[in-house]
């Protein structure tokens, strides 16, 4: 899946007193690596600013004033550092443009062989300098993995997809609108959550009742040029060979209404009630669609569970490849490392081995089989994996969750719905945390290793309480 071109602003730091042909050389490197990685670069040129770097008071502004012309491109900021950098300049320049967009930091390193006055760097001393500004400031940043990289160098290549995975979500976040697509099921309190905690992030609900959402079907007639549009993408999507034509245009109904009301509203991701309205009402369950609009990477989740989506909806910005909602559902065996991970199911295409329509075999004991066609049914492919589980905290007023990585696993599985194996590091551990802290038993995955970028994001930049599962050197 092709991830959204990034633009970024970068800043040339120089400090006259050193080398500043450095400043020079260093700013051509950094543009050429960023346009090398399809990456639209926003900088001041030689014609603007000594050698298009950030040094006095007056070249703040004007690379201030350059950003804020760009204010609606600019995904990220990159502050390189091929000399000490005027530390002062360059957070004044942040905190001119007033972007509020992720910072990274980069400091090219020395050449042991070239420590002469003429050619030594003393960015390694000079990062600390920046980094001790922006703190003081109260602008927040990200670093390199290691305290000096080459941009030209694999692990600058690295951290650069990180830091673009960190921007996508920050600003994937910044005015989103969800929509939650009928009430929460009543047994489902676990899937509760704050309106007005998300909205003081930024995040807008968009409510539809689902009495509107079949009035509308009910009014939609069968060669709508919306229905027939949407049963041609299902019948191309899934193996439905087995699902009576009559289902198949519920769903192509339910999947047009909600087509328009999304994009009338403005909504990006949805959450949907299911248990058991739509199937007792329309006679069909909303999995098939669901899954659609989560492998457009449109991220959708079941029981109105709307924290859950967010947690999709970071994942998917991350990687730039469709997320689902899964249950930590059952033990895999005695290994204390393995889990099943299941849903019933909406997952989208893009996670199964090979995947058919069929009917929900949990809600047709209840409701009638004839009444719950519509799931995807599959085993998860082997790949790895990330998870993320978000939730509001009504005593505290804020965001918190949790992020990790495992994989999916090839290891046999006998059951219906949509379901693999997952293995997780020290996943007994994982389990005792998510019962203490009384998280939810639905969990995002996505078949990518992004839990960095999304535990860098959502701590650093939107401030949210986020625990880290198992990260590397204790760095979380």
């Amino acid at each position: 899946m092709a991830t959204k071109k990034m633009t970024m602003g970068l800043i040339v730091g120089n400090r006259g007193f050193f080398p500043d042909h450095l400043a020079k050389s260093g700013r051509e490197e950094m543009l050429g690596v960023l346009q090398a990685a399809g990456i639209e670069v926003v900088a001041l040129t030689p014609q603007e600013s000594k050698y298009g770097a950030v040094e006095t008071r007056e070249e703040s502004h004007r690379c201030a004033d350059l950003f804020k012309r760009n204010r609606e491109r600019i995904d990220g900021i990159i502050v390189t550092l091929p000399n000490f950098g005027e530390e002062r300049a360059i957070a004044d320049t942040l905190r001119l443009a007033d972007l509020r967009v992720p910072v990274l930091v980069q400091a090219t390193p020395d050449e042991p062989q070239k420590m002469t006055i003429a050619s030594r760097r003393d960015s390694f001393c000079g990062k600390m300098s920046a980094c001790n500004n922006l703190r003081q400031y109260g602008i927040p940043y990200s670093i390199t993995t290691l305290h000096t990289e080459a941009p030209d160098s694999p692990e600058f290549a690295h951290d650069l997809r990180w830091f673009a995975a960190v921007c996508r979500i920050v600003n994937g976040f910044r005015n989103l609108r969800v929509g939650a697509i009928g009430a929460r099921p009543t047994a489902f309190n676990t899937v509760r959550y704050s309106e007005k905690i998300l909205e003081s992030q930024g995040i807008s609900i968009e409510t539809l009742d689902l009495s509107e959402v079949l009035g509308r079907i009910e009014r939609m007639k069968d060669n709508d040029d919306r229905a027939q549009a949407k049963l041609s993408s299902i019948t191309k999507y899934v193996d439905a060979s087995s699902v009576p034509a009559p289902a198949l245009m519920k769903m192509a109904k339910l999947g047009a209404v909600i087509d328009q009301w999304m994009a009338a509203t403005e909504v990006k991701i949805s959450a949907v009630q299911c248990w058991t309205s739509l199937e007792e009402n329309l006679g069909v369950v909303p999995c098939t669609v669901m899954s659609m609009m989560s492998n457009e990477l449109l991220s959708s989740a079941c029981e109105v569970d709307i924290c859950g989506v967010l947690g999709m909806h970071a994942l998917q910005l991350a990687s730039g490849t469709p997320s689902a909602l899964l249950d930590w559902n059952n033990n895999y065996g005695s290994d204390p490392n393995k889990a099943v991970c299941f849903h019933c199911s909406n997952l989208p295409k893009h996670f199964f081995r090979s995947v058919k329509m069929d009917f929900q075999e949990i809600i047709a004991g209840t409701v009638g089989k004839e009444n719950t066609f519509g799931t995807c049914v599959g085993l998860i492919k082997p790949d790895p994996m990330s998870f993320a589980r978000f939730s509001t905290d009504d005593t505290s007023g804020k965001m918190r969750g949790y992020v990790g990585e495992g994989r999916f696993t090839d290891d046999a599985l006998n059951t219906f719905g949509g379901a693999g194996v997952v293995e997780i590091p020290d996943l007994q551990r994982l389990l005792h945390f998510i019962c203490e802290r009384g998280f939810e038993h639905h969990v995002a995955a996505n078949l990518s290793t992004v839990a960095s970028s999304v535990y860098e994001a959502t701590t650093r930049y939107l401030g949210w309480d986020i625990h880290w599962h198992d990260c590397p050197n204790g760095a979380c």
